[in-house]
């Protein structure tokens, strides 16, 4: 059986009423297997994860997508994490018996879906239509905040209006290897602690090439938060990021609070179990 998983971030975390109306659309006829609904009011972001055969996770992720955009105005929308749109990132991932080309062609027959309702998409990643568009960093660069410019300048969409779309912003759509998503909140409201432990840590600043991060406050919490993507756990495992980060903080006199885990594949927690465990021969086929 061929099945696909989707792990769809939507820019509404605070207005639960929002995020169950999309839960509703994307559930309506029941053919997919709803993983996780993780909405994030400090981040104001909610991120859907399902899986199933792949034509029907393409049609659930239509009329997701579609009743976000109706519900959404990203001119009022504010958040601390990086977005470019109301639904703001939607990667398919290879879950089994499916091709990268064929996942590419599915997502890029829903970017044509998603263009046609008017809203502007780029692909990225292994569906990236050039070189300079396969990291969702780059694609995301400015932010909505930066998009009207940046089209104008030149950086024109894949599918659907080749201009800004003020209320919807633009959506980034690809396939790509399953990433973790991991969080670690730090015992401190010092941003700059924060930003300097991202910068050794992270790829782009000189710390473990497959890690991206930024610092981000979470005022509840009094706390500052290492949020982060593992873009490939088998060659930077999550307990080597999250000892590291440890050991920075250490060097503030801070310590972890906690951290959180998005949803991921088993296989991401074998090297986690084996270091913390020291259960050396361990694999996730051994667990029932």
């Amino acid at each position: 059986m061929k099945l696909i998983r989707a792990s769809v971030n939507v820019s509404e975390g605070t207005d639960l009423s929002v995020v169950e109306e999309v839960r509703k659309a994307l559930m309506l006829n029941n053919e997919v297997e709803l993983i996780d609904v993780n909405p994030d009011k400090d981040h104001n972001r909610t991120v859907y994860v399902y899986k199933g055969e792949p034509r029907c996770v393409l049609e659930a992720t239509k009329r997701l997508a579609k009743r976000a955009v109706e519900l959404i105005d990203m001119t009022k929308h504010k958040g601390s994490h990086p977005r470019l749109g109301a639904v703001d990132v939607v990667p398919f991932t290879m879950v089994q018996d499916v091709t990268t080309e064929e996942a590419v062609e599915l997502i890029r027959e829903f970017g044509k879906y998603l263009g046609s309702l008017g809203v502007p998409v780029y692909y990225y990643e292994d569906a990236a239509t050039s070189p300079d568009r396969r990291s969702l960093v780059d694609v995301r660069r400015g932010q909505y905040e930066g998009l009207a410019e940046r089209i104008k300048a030149g950086f024109l969409p894949d599918e659907g209006p080749k201009e800004f779309v003020p209320k919807c912003g633009a959506t980034v759509a690809g396939v790509r290897f399953p990433l973790v998503a991991l969080n670690v909140n730090l015992d401190t409201e010092d941003i700059e602690i924060g930003k300097k432990i991202v910068k050794a840590i992270r790829g782009a600043s000189g710390g473990y090439q497959n890690v991206r991060a930024i610092a981000l406050p979470i005022p509840d919490e009094k706390a500052i938060q290492v949020s982060m993507n593992l873009i490939q756990y088998e060659k930077t495992p999550i307990h080597r990021v999250f000892e590291t980060i440890k050991s920075e903080a250490a060097r503030y006199g801070v310590l972890v609070k906690k951290a959180e885990l998005g949803s991921l594949p088993m296989k991401a927690l074998e090297e986690t179990v084996r270091f913390y465990l020291q259960a050396h021969d361990f694999t996730v086929d051994s667990i029932y």
